[in-house]
């Protein structure tokens, strides 16, 4: 494979902290293990410390490679890049709540606004466009990135499957910010980092998790998204 000497080099996410908040659900627990298996220092965040601590002893004994836990606020003041991976319901309030810890930092939300009935998922309408408006609204003072929408919890918590095979949409409007959270999703096997859009585009994406849902369950599959062509 050739490299194009003129490429910006990715960015570098040496001495970097990743805390994921909802790290003691699927997608939360699944995305902190691939990237303390990646070498990054990663803290899981649970309502309670002492859930989130023996969440990440779990997953350390699981993988070998440390991972620490904490509530979800010691997450947040632990944390350079900080992952909203919680239930919608409750993400606006969670946030606000955790305003101070997370001023300053890089928040990416990886939240899908979704509804079950007996017809399956749908998307359910924000007030400010996507969950990651919202976000945006309420963190002020943070830089708010969507990402991980549509990535298979299934298949980040499989230790058999060492490519995923997927890409990770990136949603917003610093451009540093995007770039640092596409080198992350980068460091997942099998999964690349694609510039999404800004973030006034993430109801779109966030909604294609109801699709996505519908296709796995006729399809018996673990469906993501691959973009074409870039």
């Amino acid at each position: 494979m050739t490299t194009d000497a003129t490429a910006p080099a990715a960015p570098d996410l040496t001495g970097k902290t990743i805390a994921v908040l909802g790290g003691t659900g699927p997608q939360g627990r699944g995305l902190a293990r691939r990237f303390a298996q990646a070498g990054l220092t990663v803290v899981l965040g649970s309502r309670t410390a002492e859930k989130g601590a023996a969440a990440a002893a779990e997953l350390s004994e699981a993988i070998g490679v440390p991972v620490s836990g904490s509530d979800n606020r010691g997450a947040s003041e632990a944390g350079d890049i900080v992952l909203v991976v919680v239930p919608w319901d409750g993400h606006g309030e969670l946030l606000a709540e955790l305003k101070p810890a997370l001023d300053g930092k890089i928040v990416v939300d990886c939240v899908n606004p979704l509804g079950f009935d007996k017809q399956g998922a749908y998307a359910l309408p924000v007030a400010e466009g996507s969950a990651t408006q919202q976000a945006a609204a309420i963190l002020t003072d943070s830089i708010v990135v969507g990402a991980f929408h549509n990535v298979s919890a299934v298949l980040l918590e499989d230790p058999e499957v060492t490519d995923l095979g997927t890409d990770v949409l990136v949603l917003g409007d610093e451009r540093e910010a995007t770039d640092l959270v596409q080198a992350l999703a980068d460091t997942i096997p099998g999964v690349r980092g694609v510039y999404g859009g800004r973030r006034r585009n993430a109801h779109q994406v966030e909604a294609l998790t109801a699709n996505l849902i519908s296709m796995n369950r006729r399809y018996k599959a673990h469906a993501g998204v691959r973009v074409t062509d870039v």
